[in-house]
């Protein structure tokens, strides 16, 4: 019941951490209010909607998610995504019903998709996400969640959609319209924030009490001058329940631009989750999120709601308010409820200047100065994978710059294990067989080489492997073979078949390549495969003492060089 019902397990948590969680709760009701309206707007939907899926999809999503801080709902990327794809068949501006229709439509079938990605265990493929990418695509979100706000804080009416670098070159050429009111309203709010959060008995409060505060201060500045922006008008609606329009050929138009919409949001949310649990180490089941993500997408749309995902601001929020586990999305979600039902008239006087006062604050606290500054010193490569990632939040889509990270780290990862290590071994005086580059006085028996190989053999592999065989052992007319294989992990299907034909090539023109301590979880492929059997059974090796033995007995040349008691042994000494 645990893994079907994931609420059973921090459910008896919330009983203790309630307060903590509904502090979180009430701050991100507050912050949800202005990027709900704002959402719906980027999607091309009317403002009612983004309300709808942010009472909803949280919920849902809190109850069958593994994360205890990633809130979902209304995006950024999502509602960018949703825009383009359904904008090429219905234009928002004319046809609004019947955009937002295929909207939905939409987003029922991207959910589908994330519940199919999510029960056919697809989760463990974010695994291949470096930490890198998650710390760049995190800092990037950070500063463009910051830099978003400014229009807020400045009072510049900055163009709908403007891009990062076209915020600041807006903002330059229009800094003599500086609202001063708004920005001495978020610059209040931000100094309340960061004082309060010095105050350890009421740290946790901080967001809450200086969004309040600020909020008092702009009212006091209203009397003096009417140029604040707030809110503005609330719709008092719950979501009703409306069956999205099932239409086959509208469905297959849609079918490529849901796969996009529902990688994306899975992408996205496993992010999120991931860069938050760098803090908390939480354990996460990503394909458990990937099957909450689909179940609050499919159940919402139900409810004219439109797509969703996880929110890196509200999330961040979330966790920086104190939340302990996902009650807190679910106080936040009954909390816009009710803001919606009875405080909608109340609620629209929110100043947007102290909303963007504190959104910095959430904005500055994504950037992991502490994990950034062991990326630059331990890794070039890492750093790489960062800069990348970093950057391309910055100048491209946020899903454009995922995958080039992703692209980036998994390039740099088959590289890796593409060069395993292959050391030449040698006996020491203490009788240990050792790597002969540690030890100038190691023996090597002039008959047989023993080799370790550590990594995988696989395809991307095979090369090297090949190159190390073939290069260094023909010109030295190597014999006999021995290979420990303890390092191996696994062995797949390609290099299966290149390693049997390199053994029998081996024992027709030669001695022959053997091996020791191979795992069991190695010898899968070439037991099922065949392959013992071309081979033979004789050349594998519980250990290296009974291989040295065994193999001493088929060598019939002298050993020049006498590393073993078996060398002593051999026929020429007779």
């Amino acid at each position: 019941m645990n893994k079907i019902f994931p609420f059973l397990n921090w459910l008896p948590l919330a009983k203790k951490s309630w307060k903590d969680d509904l502090i979180a709760g009430i701050t991100g009701t507050i912050i949800v209010i202005p990027q709900a309206v704002a959402f719906a707007m980027i999607a091309g939907m009317p403002p009612i909607y983004g309300f709808y899926t942010a009472m909803l999809t949280p919920v849902i999503a809190a109850i069958f998610g593994s994360s205890y801080h990633l809130v979902s709902g209304p995006t950024t990327t999502s509602s960018i995504v949703l825009y383009a794809i359904v904008s090429k068949y219905v234009h928002a501006d004319t046809e609004i019903e019947a955009f937002v229709s295929l909207a939905i439509l939409l987003s029922f079938m991207a959910g589908v998709m994330k519940l199919f990605m999510g029960i056919a265990r697809m989760g463990k493929l974010v695994n291949f996400v470096s930490n890198s990418v998650i710390i760049g695509f995190s800092a990037g979100a950070g500063v463009l969640i910051a830099f978003k706000q400014l229009k807020h804080i400045f009072g510049i009416k900055v163009p709908q959609g403007s891009t990062f670098y076209h915020i600041i070159e807006y903002i330059i050429v229009h800094i003599k319209e500086t609202n001063w009111y708004a920005f001495g309203v978020a610059a209040a709010t931000l100094a309340i924030a960061l004082i309060i959060r010095k105050i350890k008995k009421v740290s946790r409060l901080y967001m809450l009490v200086a969004m309040v505060l600020g909020s008092l201060f702009a009212v006091w500045l209203s009397k003096y001058t009417g140029t604040i922006e707030t809110v503005g008008e609330i719709p008092s609606n719950l979501p009703p329940f409306r069956m999205p329009a099932f239409n086959f050929e509208n469905m297959q138009s849609l079918t490529t631009g849901a796969l996009i919409l529902a990688t994306l949001g899975l992408v996205e949310a496993a992010a999120i989750s991931r860069s938050i649990a760098l803090h908390t180490h939480q354990r996460l089941n990503t394909n458990q999120e990937f099957v909450s993500q689909g179940i609050s997408n499919v159940v919402s749309s139900f409810f004219s709601c439109y797509t969703s995902s996880g929110s890196f601001t509200r999330s961040s929020i979330n966790y920086q308010s104190g939340a302990k586990t996902p009650m807190s999305a679910i106080f936040s979600a009954i909390g816009l409820m009710l803001v919606v039902l009875l405080f909608a008239k109340y609620a629209a006087f929110l100043p947007k200047p102290a909303m963007g006062g504190i959104i910095l604050l959430v904005g500055y606290n994504l950037i992991d100065f502490e994990h950034i500054k062991q990326i630059i010193k331990s890794s070039r490569r890492e750093l790489i994978v960062f800069g990348a990632t970093f950057l391309g939040t910055l100048f491209l889509d946020l899903e454009q710059a995922l995958i080039i990270g992703i692209f980036i780290s998994f390039f740099f990862y088959m590289e890796r294990t593409s060069k395993p290590n292959i050391a030449s071994l040698a006996l020491n005086k203490e009788g240990r067989l050792i790597n002969n580059i540690r030890d100038a006085d190691a023996l090597e028996c002039s008959n047989l080489k023993i080799v370790r190989i550590d990594g995988s053999l696989y395809f991307g592999s095979i090369e090297k492997i090949a190159d190390f065989f073939n290069s260094g052992y023909e010109q030295n007319k190597i014999q006999h073979v021995l290979i420990v294989a303890d390092g191996i992990n696994f062995i797949d299907l390609g290099a299966a078949e290149w390693f049997t034909n390199e053994v029998i090539k081996w024992q027709k023109n030669r001695g022959g390549i053997y091996i020791t301590d191979l795992k069991l979880i190695s010898q899968d492929v070439l037991r099922k495969g065949g392959f013992i059997d071309k081979m033979g059974e004789d050349i594998f090796y519980k250990n290296k003492k009974t291989a040295i033995y065994e193999i001493h007995k088929k060598i019939d040349t002298p050993c020049k060089v006498k590393a073993f008691k078996e060398c002593h042994n051999s026929i020429l000494n007779d």
